[in-house]
């Protein structure tokens, strides 16, 4: 089979946009085990199915266990375009009702998914109230007591540039470059839901969830705003807070040039749809 990575393969080359629900899932990520569900070997096994060929696909992204996406962009190639019914309506007939394919483009063969991208967008969910809602579990993160949000605000502040991320990244992570671009960073308020919406042009392992359990410290009383600046400064991870869960996690959005052609990558998560800023 011709490497799906090379530009000018043969065929066609195929973006889709993919929506899941994590919770039931071992990350994205294909594992060596069969006994780790993940939505990559979900995914390859309809559209294998459907072309009647082996397919591989590359995400823009790749997410850990728990976290959810609503707009995860991936690519393929197959020798045959069976056409956008095939691909959403045929694949979708094929996956588990987590995974969902929302669309699906021809693209030129040097698009990638991971590589011709040039940003992503997470939003963090928390939920504050005293009982946990049953209607949000595994969908949001839960604390009884509510967070101080204009000091998350004053402390995600710090975040915004190019800067180096060490503080945030997993011990594990094996990205070349701590440095990250973040364009944006906003807390927003809707009721008891807390949404911390961030935009960069790539993170590292785990840097959101790290980013959001310090920012939780500081929205807690426990640190000053100012914390975050010493934490990137230190570029020491065992200086900042625990990581935070994965259940919050949604990657809403990838950025592509305009050139590629693609449909707008953004979906908004259905729990905070009319939320300012939207």
């Amino acid at each position: 089979m011709t490497d799906p990575t090379e530009s000018g393969s043969s065929g066609h080359r195929i973006a889709l946009a993919i929506e899941y629900d994590g919770s039931a899932y071992s990350g994205w990520q294909r594992q060596s085990s069969p006994d780790l569900p993940t939505v990559q070997a979900n995914l390859e096994a309809a559209l294998s199915q459907v072309a009647d060929h082996p397919i591989t696909v590359h995400c823009a992204g790749r997410t850990d266990a728990g976290v959810h996406a609503t707009s995860q962009l991936v690519h393929f190639d197959s020798p045959i375009d069976r056409g956008d019914k095939a691909w959403v309506r045929g694949v979708n007939s094929l996956l588990p009702p987590t995974i969902r394919v929302i669309w699906s483009h021809e693209v030129d063969g040097d698009f990638h998914a991971r590589f011709s991208a040039t940003g992503r967008r997470y939003f963090y969910l928390i939920h504050q109230a005293e009982v946990a809602s049953a209607m949000y579990y595994n969908h949001v993160t839960h604390v009884r007591k509510a967070l101080d949000v204009q000091a998350m605000e004053k402390a995600a502040a710090h975040l915004s540039g190019e800067r180096d991320f060490t503080s945030f990244r997993a011990a594990g992570c094996q990205s070349n470059s701590p440095n990250r671009n973040v364009f944006s960073t906003c807390w927003w308020q809707h009721g008891s839901l807390l949404v911390f919406d961030i935009h960069a042009n790539a993170f590292l392992q785990h840097m959101v969830r790290n980013i959001v359990g310090s920012l939780m410290v500081v929205g807690r009383g426990e640190r000053d705003p100012d914390w975050i600046r010493e934490l990137l400064q230190a570029r020491d991870r065992t200086q900042a807070a625990m990581t935070a869960p994965p259940e919050g996690l949604y990657l809403v959005e990838v950025d592509y040039p305009a050139g590629c052609g693609l449909p707008l990558c953004r979906r908004v998560p259905l729990l905070v749809t009319g939320l300012a800023g939207q």
